[in-house]
């Protein structure tokens, strides 16, 4: 029986010649990346000192810190935990982003994305890195192991591979494909398990859209997703790779949990209605219900792909008066090859509010709604109080979707502006 591209990964990284689901091991992580925050990054920093004794990381190299979040700050605070962040990488020798976007994305920018690599966060949204077979795990619990001791316990996990078959119609994008997939298979159906994507249906789908997918794996249970890499993202990440590793893909027999075969010719626009991101309808169920709000952005989405539907559908039209539309590239590079091509302009002259990269419109810190509001949006997480009064709503959706219901005022069908 072969290996999954997963098994091969902790393999090496375990020191073995090979593992099988079901193993414990102790592996070292290729890197171990971070945004501060609050309750995370500032405590790790104190604990390595106070428990454990620790001044600096044993290598430094291994490890990334990101500021995305509370950018820009708004208390003193807020920049007093920056200040912090900043001071201890410098006095580590760690790498330090900021305000260059959101982490996840910058992250694959930057070279972190190694194909073949092992990578450790405590948020599992990381697992957007697995769309270039980087093997990319948010361990909440236990991301401190990772600052203190070279090694981190864990139980080989098994996978659960996904076929996707067919073309996707005129507007439906990788969000629709990702959240038929709950729809299809349950929000618990890859729960401690590794989502292995794979099918002749990934030749019509885009990096950045293989990135949504991936990078929304958490929504299935899973601990992370992957790809086996190649063509254009072996190449994408390949000449960004901040290290040189074989990169490996699974065995035609590897054994895996569950497989699932799914066509996407026939998936329409959907829309993931509040409270749960398992609650997956079609589109067509909801059009003409009156929001006032629109996100477009996140480390799910706002990449150079939704910005462009986006910019297709509100070209020489206007945001409905009073809806608020804020459109947020998920990085600067975005942003800047967003601007090259006329997007930005296309986005302000609608009438909508256009962000430099923060991750703070998708938790809610900016651009808050009050009770009774509605919003549309391409954020990760449409729960209660997720984007402010615990009475508002949110309704996830592809890029067009938002471009669409903003024109509008309600839930709109993008497709009669494509």
């Amino acid at each position: 029986m072969g290996h999954t591209i997963a098994e091969k990964i902790l393999a090496r990284v375990s020191g073995r010649e090979s593992v099988k689901a079901g193993d414990e091991v102790m592996a070292k992580p290729d890197y171990v990346i971070a945004y501060d925050f609050p309750g995370y990054t500032d405590v790790y920093f104190e604990q390595m000192k106070t428990e454990f004794g620790i001044d600096r990381v044993a290598e430094p190299d291994r490890f990334a810190i990101f500021i995305d979040h509370m950018v820009p700050a708004a208390s003193p605070k807020e920049e007093e935990l920056h200040i912090g962040t900043r001071a201890w990488c410098a006095e580590n020798g760690v790498a330090l982003y900021e305000r260059r976007g959101i982490g996840h994305q910058v992250a694959t920018e930057v070279g972190y994305a190694v194909p073949g690599a092992f990578v450790v966060h405590f948020d599992g949204h990381v697992s957007q890195m697995g769309t270039f077979g980087t093997l990319a795990m948010g361990i909440r619990r236990n991301l401190l192991e990772a600052f203190v001791r070279e090694r981190v316990s864990l139980k080989v996990p098994q996978t659960v591979r996904v076929n996707l078959e067919g073309t996707l119609p005129k507007g439906v994008m990788a969000r629709d494909v990702f959240h038929h997939l709950v729809r299809i298979m349950g929000p618990a159906s890859c729960r401690f398990q590794v989502l292995e994507i794979g099918g002749s249906g990934l030749a019509g789908i885009s990096t950045e859209g293989l990135q949504v997918i991936t990078g929304l794996a958490m929504f299935t249970g899973a601990l992370t997703a992957i790809v086996n890499p190649e063509g254009e993202r072996l190449a994408y990440a390949l000449a960004r790779a901040k290290k040189t590793l074989v990169p490996v893909s699974s065995d035609p027999d590897a054994d895996y949990s569950k497989v699932w075969t799914i066509d996407v010719s026939a998936l329409e626009p959907v829309v993931v209605v509040p409270p749960t991101p398992a609650g997956t309808r079609d589109l067509s169920e909801f059009v003409g219900l009156e929001v006032q709000a629109g996100y477009l952005g996140s480390c799910a989405s706002g990449r150079l792909e939704d910005l462009r539907i986006a910019a297709e559908v509100l070209k020489g039209r206007t945001v409905k008066p009073g809806f608020q539309l804020n459109v947020v590239p998920t990085s600067q590079e975005i942003m800047a090859a967003a601007g090259r091509e006329g997007l930005l302009s296309i986005f302000a002259e609608a009438g909508a509010f256009v962000s430099s990269p923060s991750c703070d419109y998708c938790f809610g810190r900016i651009a808050t709604m009050t009770a009774g509001q509605r919003a549309v949006s391409t954020g990760t997480l449409n729960v209660r109080g997720r984007m402010g009064h615990p009475d508002s709503e949110i309704y996830l959706c592809n890029a067009a979707t938002v471009a669409a219901s903003a024109i509008e005022g309600m839930i709109a069908d993008p497709r009669k502006y494509l």
